[in-house]
């Protein structure tokens, strides 16, 4: 009996308290809507606003290159720069600096 009567334990006797630390325990670690459980949703809402961001200013940028190639100049432009194209009466000379071909070899 001297166990019980142990100045530790006293708080323990009251079974108000013991259904208290019962339920917080429950609802912290083992419920459905466990606080873990929302900590790792909290964690994957984050991620998901940040490829929101992402996107959107992926988006704008693919915005941006539709508006360029949507006139005649912009699209002629961008034959010219990317695929090399011409017109049939001229000539094309590629200039490659020192410094972009020692980039083309470490990528190799």
């Amino acid at each position: 009996m001297a166990l019980f009567n142990n100045k530790y334990l006293k708080p323990f006797k009251n079974i108000y308290l013991l259904v208290l630390i019962v339920f917080v325990v429950w609802m912290l670690f083992f419920d459905a809507h466990s606080w873990l459980f929302h900590h790792e949703l909290n964690g994957d809402i984050k991620e998901l606003e940040y490829q929101k961001k992402h996107y959107k200013s992926e988006m704008a940028k693919d915005d941006k290159a539709i508006k360029e190639l949507s006139t005649d100049e912009g699209l002629e432009r961008t034959a010219r720069e990317t695929y090399y194209m011409k017109k049939p009466d001229e000539d094309i000379f590629i200039i490659e600096y020192q410094d972009s071909t020692d980039k083309q070899k470490k990528d190799e």
